[in-house]
């Protein structure tokens, strides 16, 4: 089963995951057989579906564009960060968020596909959180800290320094290695 859903992850957010299973159930024109073999329920995809032609109605209605942005991703998870920039979370240490708007501590729920990438984003937007013995995360979405400040500026501002954790240490090591390139060439001069 875990192996099945691996297959559809997105690793930067649980939202595109289900809009690519969405996207993979479609292809397979709608079939309950496909979603049984792959440990999804028919139901909650017809729903989606549903849903999705209620939005389209919408916009139809409204006489706006309907447009695919294909596999842009960072189109769509701005998109999300538009909707959900008050539930936003920041990193604090390994593998534990802090809530940016009241400084919980929060964390990625193990079904996450954010979970164990490998790498954690700087920052999250989050659908909802679960309680137990810790406060989980679900549907979670990596966000670019830039994305928080221009759509949810009466909460977050960027300071013009701030470089993402990769950012800085690869300007440590850059740092580091013109200084002991320095000191390289000092001793040669002796």
């Amino acid at each position: 089963c875990d192996q099945v859903r691996e297959k559809f992850a997105v690793p930067e957010s649980d939202h595109l995951t289900y809009l690519f299973v969405y996207q993979q159930w479609k292809k397979q024109k709608c079939s309950s057989a496909w979603c049984h073999e792959n440990f999804i329920q028919p139901k909650s995809l017809k729903k989606v579906r549903e849903v999705r032609a209620q939005l389209k109605d919408i916009l139809l209605q409204q006489k706006l564009n309907l447009a695919s942005c294909s596999f842009e991703w960072d189109i769509i998870r701005k998109c999300i960060c538009a909707a959900y920039f008050h539930q936003a979370a920041r990193i604090k240490g390994v593998g534990e968020y802090v809530n940016m708007r009241n400084g919980m501590p929060c964390h990625l729920h193990p079904t996450s596909s954010l979970y164990g990438m490998g790498y954690t984003p700087d920052y999250v937007i989050y659908h909802e959180l679960l309680l137990t013995s810790k406060e989980y995360m679900q549907c979670v979405t990596s966000v670019d800290g830039n994305w928080l400040a221009e759509l949810g500026g009466i909460f977050y501002t960027v300071k013009e320094s701030s470089w993402t954790r990769v950012q800085q240490q690869q300007e440590s090591k850059r740092k580091k290695g013109e200084m002991e390139n320095e000191m390289k060439r000092a001793s040669e001069d002796e």
